[in-house]
């Protein structure tokens, strides 16, 4: 028989997929011994099973019952007693972390008659009172659908009335009086009255809870997240202590080091007579952590006493909820806490010179993706600004954008290609579509711990929160501030660091752990402005050169030019694994390629090649150059033939126009001949076409000529004591026969530069696996080719049958929204279809070849989670674009590492 329900006494944090995140490390918790409110968790089962027969299995009402007492008894006090009643908070807790996006209820076993009973127990009356409100507020968003709106009218017009700014200084009978409309908006709102019975409460909630795993803002943060739909939600029901029994009680949230900068210290917020919803809602702006320890020693020295021993014991920076009810400290609820990019760097080294961690631990803490996030720009501290404000750096990082206030602006202006600033007086998570579209998000209200800074932090945004100067009035679209008047579509900027923000555009620089990555140490020092900076570049130098010990996997880059090849070495390419050449054939030498396609006699082709040899010969002097010493792969020209011709409608209409106007002559003959060579190979669908080594086979010289010149450019690099190690690679392969006539030709001429110029060349010949069909038959492929490079944006392609060029906009944003897809195959590689022919493809190769060399050219050659794929499917390489090759080398040795997590969610 399935046990629905537990007490947090018999579970530990390795339950996550049962317990839920917060269920597990409450269960963790009680374990350490620390002060935890009594309480139980209904499991993920539970929701699953919800989820799937559309109501809450009978047998968790009975087991509730049971852990309901136990509860009782532990606490003292019975739900619904009329003397010493027992509240409750149901909240959600999902395996993974989602902040602000399911639903939580707080007081939940108030009513009419228990009210009276609270405020004669806690000999508080507006303090029961401001209980109810709450529970009727919450319950009937929650619970009964009910427009919050109206309940937040409600409660601004009395504190308009009263002439209070806070809710804290409305009195009792103030309080009364909004209970009384919030019961008459439940009943006009449903038809119903607010129910009555506790009981009946505790199920409702229940069950909103397993609901809210749905809701539209849920099922967008797990796409994001890729957190799998299947999953579900655990319910937390725990008994409710009081942070708002007066000035001796309050609520917050600390961490054991700073989530923004990695620092250790006393980091958090807190809120005197509020309850928890009110320190993550910004809506009254928190004190600072310290300011405890002068209110309440004792609490506060207990509550640093509880941090130290939960980092330990986490081994990492714990996210920590607290109440305290008169002077009496409560552990609501720890996690590992989300930090930004450049303090998970910190704080993994951090830990390491602490020996709570270990290097290859350390490695684990961080992600390539946070890396990714450190090279972006940051604020050129010598431009001209205009300061208007500053606030708290919630996400560092620099953005400049149009103010947007609200989603529908945010997306809008998004998808136009405008940067946007999403400026709200405080966020909540149905802001979450402006968030994920903005590029940096500002709000004037909130702490570090407010659903602003939480959310962007995770999501790696830069974000400026608790903005005080800023006067925001989302109804007239506008920020006011000092003199300025900023009003939607005007330019902002943010500094997710200091705080600051600005008026107008800022001009931003590279940020300096780019330029360490680019022009090492002692450059990217040399520019740090402050100790935090240095420390940054000094803890991902320590993970990187660690990471690069680790991996196995090798990291080329994607290059075209010498440039390009130079830029990637200097952050640490060991190679090109993919040059382009057709980049090479764009402007002025377009026109010299359209003569060889399109040349009437072999003696015209001739002489077109003829005269792009010299070019291709610099070309690839310039690419070896930058890359001397290194293996550099160039592949042979691979696009659709149409790329290289003038477009057939253009040529049609031209010749239709002077047909009309009846002009004639030699100009009007060559376009009207042109239109007919360019009509007589047209292709409806030219990306499945004349293309690659097909376009090779097809016109005689073609690939004979980059061949010739990569030799010719080896043999010139080697009398100047160079030593080039250039690769061929052959496009578009999908039989063993097209590699066999392409490499026969290639070693023919090879062999008569090397005769000509009395050298021995030996240049390896491989081949792209980018269609099923060579990944199928790759055992027979290997018989020819040296090596094997995976074109993945190709093999992506030809697998789905999708048009790379069209499906991003045509219909990927419904697929994405439906869940057909949790993100674009050409983002992260499908590991169960393409990444199937990929391990086909190396399996097979290797069985015909043991020792082939097999690697992967494309962006998923720098995207984290592929990079973790192909470590596991045995490749020798990824080459990614040179600005993600950092990225690549931190993910290679983290997939040494970690286990294969690929699918997880």
């Amino acid at each position: 028989m399935i046990q629905y329900v537990h007490m947090f006494s018999e579970g530990d944090r390795d339950q996550k997929d049962l317990l839920g995140g917060k269920g597990a490390n409450l269960a963790e918790m009680v374990k350490l011994g620390l002060p935890v409110p009594p309480g139980f968790t209904i499991t993920t089962e539970a929701c699953r099973a919800y989820l799937s027969e559309g109501r809450v299995p009978p047998e968790v009402r009975v087991e509730v019952t049971q852990r309901l007492r136990d509860v009782e008894d532990l606490i003292g006090r019975t739900l619904g007693d009329s003397e010493e009643p027992l509240l409750l908070s149901v909240r959600s807790g999902a395996k993974f972390s989602m902040p602000g996006m399911m639903d939580t209820v707080l007081n939940v076993g108030l009513n009419d008659d228990t009210v009276h009973s609270l405020a004669s127990f806690a000999g508080d009356e507006r303090f029961a009172w401001d209980s109810y409100r709450r529970l009727i507020q919450m319950f009937g968003k929650t619970v009964l659908d009910v427009d919050s709106d109206k309940f937040s009218e409600v409660l601004d017009r009395h504190k308009e009335e009263a002439g209070v700014a806070a809710d804290v200084d409305l009195t009792a009978d103030h309080l009364k009086q909004i209970v009384a409309e919030y019961k008459q908006i439940v009943l006009d709102e449903t038809g119903n009255p607010f129910p009555q019975t506790p009981r009946r409460q505790v199920d409702l909630a229940i069950e909103a809870v397993f609901r809210s795993w749905n809701t539209e803002r849920a099922q967008l943060y797990r796409r994001r997240e890729r957190i799998a739909d299947d999953l579900g939600t655990a319910v937390n029901v725990q008994a409710m202590v009081f942070g708002n029994l007066g000035e001796t009680s309050g609520t917050g949230v600390c961490f054991t080091r700073d989530p923004s900068s990695g620092h250790s210290g006393v980091y958090g917020d807190y809120l005197p007579n509020a309850q928890g919803e009110d320190v993550v809602a910004g809506i009254r702006n928190t004190l600072a952590l310290t300011d405890l320890e002068d209110q309440d020693p004792e609490a506060y020295k207990e509550l640093r006493a509880a941090m130290r021993r939960l980092e330990t014991h986490y081994r990492d920076l714990c996210d920590i909820e607290f109440t305290i009810e008169r002077g009496t400290l409560w552990m609501l609820q720890t996690r590992v806490g989300k930090r930004t990019a450049g303090a998970a760097f910190r704080i993994a080294t951090q830990l390491v010179d602490e020996a709570l961690i270990t290097m290859d631990e350390a490695l684990e803490r961080v992600t390539g993706e946070q890396l990714g996030q450190l090279l972006f720009p940051q604020f050129d501290r010598e431009a001209e600004r205009t300061l208007i404000a500053t606030g708290m750096g919630a996400s560092p990082g620099a953005a400049v954008g149009a103010v947007a206030f609200d989603n529908a602006s945010a997306v809008a202006r998004q998808a136009e290609g405008t940067s946007v600033i999403l400026v709200r007086r405080e966020t909540s998570p149905e802001d979450l579509p402006g968030m994920i579209a903005a590029a940096g998000v500002l709000t004037a209200r909130g702490g570090k711990t407010s659903h602003a800074a939480v959310v962007a932090r995770g999501m790696g945004k830069c974000a400026v929160v608790g903005a005080e100067d800023l006067v925001v009035d989302g109804a007239k679209k506008e920020i006011r501030v000092g003199e300025h008047v900023i009003r939607e579509g005007d330019t902002l900027a943010i500094d997710g660091k200091t705080g600051e923000v600005f008026l107008g555009d800022v001009h931003v620089i590279d940020s300096p752990v780019m330029t360490y990555i680019s022009e090492g140490m002692e450059a990217a020092t040399a520019i740090a402005d402050d100790s935090e900076t240095t420390e940054l570049i000094e803890a991902v130098d320590r993970v990187l050169r660690h990471a690069d010990e680790r991996r196995r996997l090798k990291v080329r880059a994607n290059a075209d030019n010498g440039e390009d090849a130079k830029r990637a070495r200097d952050r640490g390419a060991e190679g090109i694994g993919l040059c382009r050449t057709e980049h090479q054939f764009l402007g002025e030498r377009r026109q010299q390629i359209e003569r060889v396609v399109l040349a009437d006699s072999d003696e015209d082709r001739e002489a077109a090649l003829a005269e792009l040899l010299p070019a291709q010969i610099e070309d690839f002097v310039d690419l070896l150059t930058a890359m001397d010493g290194l293996p550099t792969t160039i592949r042979l020209i691979d696009p659709p033939l149409h790329e290289f011709l003038p477009d057939l409608t253009d040529l049609m209409v031209e010749v239709a126009l002077a047909d009309e106007r009846g002009e004639s002559g030699p100009e009007v003959e060559r376009t009207r001949a042109l239109r007919d060579a360019v009509r007589s190979i047209h292709e409806s669908n030219p990306m499945l076409g004349l293309r690659g080594v097909r376009l090779g086979l097809k016109i005689p010289g073609l690939f004979g000529l980059q061949i010739r010149a990569i030799a010719e450019a080896l043999v010139r690099l080697r009398e100047d004591g160079k030593d080039p190690q250039p690769e061929i690679m052959v496009p578009l392969i999908g039989s063993n026969r097209e590699l066999v006539i392409v490499r026969a030709q290639a070693e023919q001429i090879i062999a008569e530069v090397a005769e000509a110029h009395n050298q021995a060349i030996e240049i390896p010949i491989g081949c792209m696996i980018e269609l099923p069909r060579a990944a199928l038959t790759a055992n027979r492929i290997a018989q020819t080719a040296d090596f094997f490079s995976f074109g993945t944006n190709d093999l992506t392609q030809t697998t789905w049958g999708f048009s790379r060029d069209d499906v991003e906009t045509a219909f990927f944003p419904k697929y994405l929204e439906n869940g057909v897809l949790t993100i674009s195959p050409f983002e992260t590689l499908d590991a169960l279809g393409v990444g199937e022919l990929v391990q086909i493809g190396v399996d097979k190769g290797r069985a015909t070849q043991p020792g082939l060399k097999t690697g992967v050219c494309g962006e998923h050659g720098g995207d984290p989670e592929s990079i973790h794929f192909f470590h596991n499917a045995g490749l020798d390489y990824v080459s990614c674009s040179p600005f993600r090759v950092p990225v690549a080398r931190l993910e290679g040795g983290r997939a040494v590492v970690l286990k294969d997590e690929v699918g997880t969610r």
